[in-house]
Order: structure tokens, then C-alpha cells, then sequence
């Protein structure tokens, strides 16, 4: 944010890491690929050697050459010129709006199961009006602390970030427990570890969607120490620390959960009252601490997603295309107006899904899909950006490069180009209903056909 103070204290890379874990380690969308079966274990681990591994590489290198405010915005406009940088800093921002309302359905889904258990069964009506009343004030409280400054952001994420892995090491030490105990749900037979693509194409996308947000933080490049240095070892520390939290995760919901009783919103809730039950008479104690502790990293979440994501549109001057975006703080001189839009579209969202549907778990999903497409095709043009970049920018110093040579920079950036291009045919494929898919299709031709009105407007008023 161009008009904080040159005094603001940098992110040092302690708190560079639990950032990037805060954005990218995420409880809300965790258990849905647990659907698949136990061999959801295995795409974790393919994924994670095929993707995640050769995305962190790239994001390493982009942001440690590039270290500017606005990251992959930054990125692709050095690359593919202005007109796509903006495009795409739009959909950035499209995708954590659509996003924040997802979240907070999840939100009030486990508030409701753990406090008023049985409202939902004795007044259905009200218990949907209680919690979308709920969604909406805690995307509110998101807007505020967002207004409030990057300071305050990333020192809620820094707490975030310990407590989301507090909790999944809870999920897995409590699986080993259950296992021991009862008996695993599952059956973890070498058998079970092989894919069965006829039930995983869907939740693959989920897989992908989890393990992205590397380049979070290059949207605050400059408020990085050294961040030529701290980069790319944040990117390994919290890398590693994520891969292995997600699978230890994952084994805990299995042990605990068949899974035809896994469902999208409320299936961490279920599987963590399963699993509280080795601990005996402590296990309200322990259930209500966790649930409690996974409902605030929910909060987290969102405050270091809304950040990257106002910065990029921030640093793309989309703000300044259209009257309604450019409001600032005058207290804080952050983009409130962003965050108040943000705040206005999720309540809209939020309202409209619980009047079409009273299942938590059915409007989790509608919004949720949407915003996963949506947020997927930056990527697209971000990792082939890596090797553009190399051939049009050869004289600027990089601390740190894709090992490998030439070879291991292009096979990084072909293995996430398709791991992203085949995430996006089965979203696609796998929508389930032509309502779903008309959705899909029509809400990304018109998030296209702002974010180039959004452009156009800037070029009128000479905002380039």
C-alpha cells in the first residue's frame, strides 16, 4: 500500500511463512477430496510432487526477481503486456470476493451443528436465517480488519497460521488414536491407495484449489526483509510444512469418517466429533477448543486472502478505473472502498444462495465451484510468465532460479500448465447439471467482459 509509511515494520520470514501457510493451509475446503476415499492420499502425494513442488519453484524465482507490490499481476504484465495483467488482476480479486461467502457459510454451518445442535431439526427456517445472519457479520468483520491496515493483517495470520497447524496435527494424532482405538473407517489396504477416476475427477480441482497461494505473498513484495533471500526459503519451509499437513489431515478424516458420510461444509465438523470420542469424558472439552480455534483460522484465511487479492487490484490501478473502486481509508490509507464492495457482494451472495437452497453444504459448493474456476485462470498465464520473463528480462540479477537449467524450467511450467488446464476441463465436465454448468460458462464470460470495460475505462482516463 503505496501510502503507508516508510517506517512500517518489514515481514521478516518467520512471519512470511505462517503467512503463506495461513493463506494456503485452508480448513474449510481440507475434507472434500477425503470423498474420493483413501486414495485420495495418493492424489495428495501426486499432486504435490507434479504441482505443488514446480509451482513453489516458480513462485520463488518470480518473486525473489520481482519483488514488487501486486505480485502476479506484476508478473504477467511484465510478461503479456498491460490489457492481460489487469484482466487477470481482476479475476484475482473476482475470485476471493466470491470466495469470502463460501468460507463464511462454513462458517456458520459449524457454529450451528456445535452450539445449537438440534435448531436445525426443530426450526430449519430459522436456524438458515441464524446462519446466514452469521456468514454476513463475519465477512463484516473481515472488511474491518482489512480497513484497519497490513499491520494488523499480518499479525492475525501469524497466530492463524500456528493455530491451522495445531489443529490438523490434532486431525491426524486423533486418527492414529481412533485407528488404535476403534478401528479405522476405512480400509487402508494397499488396494484402496489406487485412484478410481470415476469418483476423483471432481475433487481434484479441490486438491489443486488447496494448495494454491505461493505468490500471496509477493503482493506485499516490498514489505518483505531481503526479500531476494527470505522468498525462496519461505517457499520450501512452508511447502513442505503444508504438503505434509494436508496427507496427515486427510488420514485423520478417513480413520474417523466412512465416506459416504463426508459431505463439503460440514464434514470437518463430523469427522472432528468423531474423532474427539478417544478422548472419554474430556471430548466436549476438546471438541468445543478445536472448533472454536478452526472457526477463528476461517477468519485468518480470509484476512490474508483479501489482502493479496485488494493489493493486486491495487497495483493494477483497477481501482482507479471506476469511480466506485478508487475510496480510500483516511485514517489508514488502505482501499476501503475494495473491501466495502467485497463485504456488499459476499452479503448479496450469501442471502441469494440460503433463499435458493436451506442446504449449507449445496450453497458451500454452488459458490465455492464458481469462485475455483474463476480463480484458476491467472495461473494460466503466471507460470508460463517464469520462462517469458527469462528471454525478455536476461539482465536482471536472479538470486535464485528453477534448478535445472532450461530443462527444469520448462518442465516445471508444463507440469502446472496442465495440472491447472486438466483441473478446469473436469470443473467443467463434472458440473452435475446443466444449471451448474450454464452458471459456470455465463459467469465467466461476464467476470471477462467487466474485468475489459474495467480496462478500456482506465485507458479513457489515462490511467496507464
Amino acid at each position: 500500500m503505496s501510502t503507508e509509511s516508510g517506517s512500517t515494520k518489514k515481514v521478516s520470514l518467520w512471519s512470511s511463512v505462517l503467512f503463506t501457510i495461513c493463506s494456503i493451509l485452508v480448513l474449510d475446503t481440507f475434507v472434500a477430496p477425503a470423498m474420493i476415499g483413501v486414495s485420495s492420499i495418493t492424489i495428495w502425494i501426486i499432486t504435490a510432487i507434479v504441482f505443488f513442488i514446480p509451482y513453489g519453484l516458480i513462485s520463488a524465482e518470480l518473486g525473489s526477481t520481482y519483488p514488487d507490490d501486486g505480485g502476479i499481476y506484476v508478473w504477467i504484465k511484465n510478461s503479456y503486456g498491460n490489457f492481460w495483467g489487469v484482466l487477470n488482476g481482476w479475476f484475482y480479486w473476482v475470485n476471493v470476493a466470491f470466495w469470502m461467502p463460501a468460507v463464511f457459510v462454513a462458517f456458520a454451518s459449524w457454529f450451528s451443528y456445535a452450539f445449537f445442535p438440534m435448531l436445525g431439526e426443530s426450526n430449519p427456517i430459522l436456524n438458515n436465517v441464524l446462519m446466514a445472519a452469521l456468514a454476513v457479520l463475519m465477512c463484516w468483520v473481515v472488511v474491518y480488519i482489512g480497513i484497519r491496515g497490513i499491520e494488523l493483517s499480518v499479525a492475525v495470520t501469524n497466530i492463524a497460521g500456528v493455530m491451522k497447524v495445531a489443529v490438523i496435527l490434532i486431525f491426524g494424532f486423533l486418527g492414529v488414536a481412533y485407528t488404535v482405538k476403534y478401528g479405522a473407517a476405512n480400509s487402508f489396504a494397499p488396494r484402496e491407495f489406487i485412484p478410481s477416476f470415476n469418483n476423483t475427477t471432481q475433487y481434484i480441482a479441490a486438491i489443486m484449489y488447496n494448495l494454491l497461494g505461493f505468490e500471496l505473498i509477493g503482493a506485499i513484495g516490498s514489505k518483505i526483509q531481503n526479500p531476494k533471500k527470505t522468498i525462496p526459503k519461505m517457499t520450501v519451509v512452508s511447502g513442505i510444512i503444508i504438503a505434509g499437513m494436508y496427507i496427515f489431515g486427510t488420514f485423520g478424516v478417513l480413520a474417523a469418517l466412512p465416506t459416504d458420510q463426508i459431505t463439503e461444509a460440514d464434514g470437518f465438523y463430523v469427522a472432528l466429533e468423531e474423532l474427539t470420542s478417544v478422548c472419554g469424558p474430556l471430548q466436549q472439552p476438546v471438541f468445543y477448543i478445536v472448533i472454536v480455534v478452526a472457526m477463528l483460522t476461517l477468519v485468518s484465511n480470509m484476512v490474508s486472502w483479501t489482502l493479496g487479492a485488494n493489493e493486486v487490484l491495487v497495483a493494477s490501478k483497477i481501482d482507479q478505473r471506476a469511480k466506485i473502486l478508487s475510496g480510500r481509508s483516511k485514517k489508514y490509507g488502505t482501499p476501503s472502498s475494495l473491501y466495502i464492495i467485497m463485504g456488499v457482494l459476499s452479503t448479496i451472495l450469501v442471502i441469494l444462495n440460503f433463499s435458493l437452497s436451506g442446504d449449507a453444504n449445496e450453497v458451500f459448493w454452488t459458490i465455492f465451484s464458481f469462485s475455483l474456476i474463476i480463480f484458476m485462470i491467472p495461473y494460466l498465464f503466471m507460470f508460463p510468465a517464469v520462462a517469458i520473463l527469462r528471454k525478455k528480462d536476461p539482465g536482471t540479477q536472479r538470486v535464485y532460479k528453477i534448478p535445472g537449467g532450461k530443462f527444469g524450467l520448462y518442465l516445471c511450467v508444463i507440469l502446472t500448465e496442465a495440472c491447472i488446464l486438466l483441473s478446469l476441463f473436469f470443473m467443467f465436465k463434472d458440473a452435475g447439471s446443466a444449471f451448474a454448468l450454464g452458471t459456470y460458462i455465463i459467469g465467466t464470460l461476464l467476470t471477462v467482459a467487466v474485468g475489459v470495460w474495467l480496462y478500456y475505462a482506465g485507458r479513457k482516463h489515462d490511467v496507464d
